[in-house]
């Protein structure tokens, strides 16, 4: 139906930068929203930002003035641009998507595979 692929994790020493890309395919009618989560051992998958379809955005306060996400609209793909990552920042990150089918006037949500992040100190 539909697949979010993420790409761009990796290991960084703190004070780096990394950019996240999630790209969503399948029988998409509509994407109502995209974001980033993390999750580390032990913790619930945390919302990192988000983007609406029209652009508004919302982040994490941990990681305001740091991070900044953004959408290719006509990709259907969402980036998260990562600076002055911190070892805190370390965690699998995963892509979210609220998602129409073409198939269905029900709004489903998607999740990526995950793409882990580790800062070094």
């Amino acid at each position: 139906q539909v697949q979010l692929v993420e790409s761009g994790g990796g290991l960084v020493q703190a004070g780096g930068s990394l950019r996240l890309s999630c790209a969503a395919s399948g029988i998409i009618f509509s994407i109502n929203a995209m974001g980033w989560y993390r999750q580390t051992p032990g913790k619930q998958r945390e919302l990192v930002a988000a983007i609406t379809s029209g652009g508004n955005t919302n982040y994490a306060d941990s990681v305001k003035g740091r991070f900044s996400i953004s959408r290719d609209n006509a990709k259907n793909t969402v980036y998260l641009q990562m600076d002055s990552l911190e070892p805190e920042d370390t965690a699998v990150y995963y892509c979210n998507a609220k998602i129409t089918l073409m198939t269905s006037r029900y709004e489903y949500t998607y999740w990526g595979q995950g793409t882990q992040v580790t800062v070094s100190s």
